[in-house]
């Protein structure tokens, strides 16, 4: 196949998440720029944003920029970057002020007209801003809404990037080569039809989201499969502490519910962990208890899973909170629950960790550039630094939001000397498959990928597991490439080639560092 269809726009956003979303709406309030923002699903609404149970974190009434950078340092267990904290801290709540509320109308949850304000885990005062138990949800209809009222913004959805075009690779001119590298936009699979388009931009920004995928269980979205991360590295891109994977202490176990997450808050509001027993047991690993950071609180549940005749432990919300206040805060957990059988008004939920956030990701300074020239990364696929070792509970969906509109003001204030390649400069796209993608085998590469991983790069590592991880992930990687060669394009082969790609950066990362801290633990 010929068929070479061209795009050329101003900024090439990847990714329907906070990042993504707020950076594009930032671009777009100056008229004469033209974003085109692409989701690989057919919702532009499916993100881990959507899927944010508790909060984002604003300024509480005894809280102060201070005592926040206090609490994420801490979290942060000594790998923090102090510079973005600083900036995360002081700049944050007035963005959630400004853009979240005053510019796209999120609604938080109010007591007499006034914000309230819950606590989670490993946070000093109360500073989080919620609707109910579905925050995300709220905050992605809001954006997404927005952003389809803006004209300088065209969205692409079920298209899924291929790869990022660099000067260096991709160029018509070898001697490119010799140049530092540079992105110039990126190749984009149509997800209907298979075929690819080729988009030219002057500055591109990565806000794909993370890699829970590559887990046997994980709290994000079924498209949470690294591509960013994979594509940035396949490009050149640097990335740092890929090591650093959180596995949130608590979602539903349960044989017939994938993964739902039980938020930090329902911790935060009160509830305890008790072992199969019924024995509160986190004061042995930590004396806040229920409340210690997520990296702690994780391993100790594993160890009492291990010591137990159970895959799981219980979080026990009905022994201290009113039964009417706990439908009323936590509508969705307790619809959910109940709908599997589970009454959290009166009975414990039986919860497990899962893989839940990406600490590491593409190197980024302060306003999102990449060691690449002229893409960015924003996001949970990036590496701001702000979460150290192990992200503060809340942090996430902040994160997002300051760098997507630092990003945007960089961007803005640089593209007026930037210039778009010309088609004749870049190689057109080869399509070198012609067999169908045979979806068996897909599947089960990616059954032994997500074994791997949870087996030998979870919770607890040791040097023995990460060196078979390492070997059978790249014996993996080997027969999967070759695969992606001799088959017609398709997003599902597409995801397994940067699923394989993203597990063996976290697993190499993590036989790398011997030196156990936050969520890399090595046993």
């Amino acid at each position: 196949m010929n068929n070479q269809k061209i795009l050329k726009t101003d900024v090439l956003v990847l990714g329907t998440g906070i990042a993504g979303c707020v950076a594009a709406l930032c671009l777009a309030e100056n008229k004469k720029i033209e974003v085109l923002l692409v989701t690989k699903d057919k919702d532009i609404r499916r993100s881990s944003t959507l899927r944010a149970q508790g909060g984002i974190i604003a300024r509480g009434q005894n809280d102060s920029a201070e005592k926040l950078k206090k609490d994420i340092l801490l979290a942060g267990d000594g790998l923090c970057n102090e510079k973005a904290v600083d900036i995360l801290s002081k700049e944050g709540p007035e963005l959630v002020e400004r853009i979240l509320i005053g510019k796209v109308g999120v609604e938080f949850n109010k007591s007499k007209g006034k914000l309230d304000y819950t606590k989670e885990a490993a946070h000093s005062e109360d500073r989080i801003l919620y609707k109910n138990d579905h925050t995300g949800e709220e905050i992605e209809n809001k954006l997404t809404r927005a952003l389809k009222r803006n004209k300088n913004i065209k969205i692409l959805t079920d298209h899924t990037l291929v790869d990022l075009l660099t000067m260096s690779h991709h160029a018509v001119d070898r001697r490119k080569v010799y140049q530092n590298k540079k992105c110039v936009g990126g190749y984009l699979l149509n997800n209907q039809n298979g075929l690819v388009k080729t988009v030219f931009a002057k500055k591109t920004i990565l806000a794909t989201g993370g890699i829970g995928q590559v887990y046997l269980r994980s709290t994000n979205p079924e498209i949470a499969t690294g591509d960013g991360l994979a594509t940035a590295f396949r490009a050149g891109a640097e990335i740092i502490n890929a090591e650093y994977v959180q596995f949130h202490p608590t979602s539903l176990f349960h044989r017939d519910v994938d993964n739902f997450l039980i938020s930090e808050s329902l911790r935060g509001e009160g509830a305890k962990l008790r072992n199969e027993k019924g024995k509160l047991f986190m004061k042995k690993y930590d004396k806040r208890g229920s409340l210690a950071p997520r990296d702690i609180v994780a391993r100790g549940i594993y160890e009492e899973i291990l010591s137990s005749k159970k895959d799981f432990v219980y979080l026990d919300l009905a022994s201290y909170l009113d039964r009417k206040y706990i439908g009323k805060r936590f509508p969705l957990i307790y619809r959910t629950c109940l709908k599997y059988g589970i009454d959290i008004t009166r009975e414990m939920i039986p919860v497990a960790p899962t893989a839940h956030y990406f600490c590491g990701g593409i190197k980024i300074d302060e306003f999102g550039k990449s060691s690449l020239e002229n893409l960015y990364a924003i996001g949970e696929v990036s590496c701001t630094g702000v979460h150290g070792a192990n992200r503060l509970a809340s942090t996430s969906l902040l994160e997002g939001l300051v760098f997507a509109n630092r990003c945007a003001e960089n961007i803005l204030g640089k593209i007026s000397d930037s210039r778009l390649v010309q088609k004749r400069d870049i190689k057109p796209w080869i399509y070198t498959g012609d067999q169908t993608v045979d979806l068996a085998l897909i599947k089960q590469d990616w059954m032994s990928l997500k074994s791997i991983m949870w087996n030998y790069v979870g919770i607890v590592r040791t040097e023995e597991r990460l060196e078979r991880a390492v070997l059978d992930l790249n014996y993996l990687k080997h027969r999967i490439e070759k695969f992606y060669c001799n088959v017609c394009l398709d997003k599902d082969l597409l995801e397994l080639r940067n699923g394989i790609q993203t597990a063996l950066i976290i697993a190499e990362a993590a036989k790398q560092n011997r030196k156990s801290r936050g969520c890399h633990y090595r046993s």
